[in-house]
């Protein structure tokens, strides 16, 4: 499973089985080791989720678990982009919408098919579709972006 944080509202994916060692050398202070370089991270929070400094800059970050999201949250229904994402490994079966597509609150964007079960992934809110990352057949991972819509 790949992890899914927003650094400065910018979508960027992290596999944790390519972290080498994370240690927390004090209270929000961490010694990281990714690739052979290591870094120092420090994470305070904040109302938005967390400031970290790294390598002199700062960064404002939110830690997204697909397993914590709740249906209809305010979140869901914010504007900007919103990726909809696998809520658990599965194939994909069939794509409902293409990129530019207009699409109402609930209507089906993909269908992921995940323990012998079908599972429409449907959109939190009207939109448009910006990105389809994905095709018939496809994989996936838990947490792995299907949709991107705008």
């Amino acid at each position: 499973m790949k992890w899914q944080i927003l650094i400065d509202g910018h979508p960027v994916e992290i596999d944790p089985h390519r972290l080498e060692a994370v240690r927390e050398v004090e209270p929000g202070v961490y010694s990281v080791l990714l690739e052979g370089r290591s870094f120092e991270v420090r994470a305070t929070s904040a109302p938005d989720g967390l400031r970290v400094e790294a390598g002199g800059r700062r960064f404002a970050v939110e830690v997204r678990d697909p397993r914590n999201a709740i249906r209809g949250s305010r979140a869901a229904l914010g504007s900007g982009r919103k990726n909809i994402s696998a809520p658990m490994p599965g194939k994909v079966v069939r794509l409902l919408v293409r990129e530019g597509d207009a699409v109402d609150s609930g209507q089906g964007l993909v269908v992921v098919e995940a323990m012998k079960m079908q599972n429409e992934m449907k959109a939190p809110r009207a939109g448009r579709v910006a990105e389809v990352r994905v095709r018939d057949g496809d994989t996936v991972a838990a947490g792995d972006t299907l949709v991107v819509l705008e």
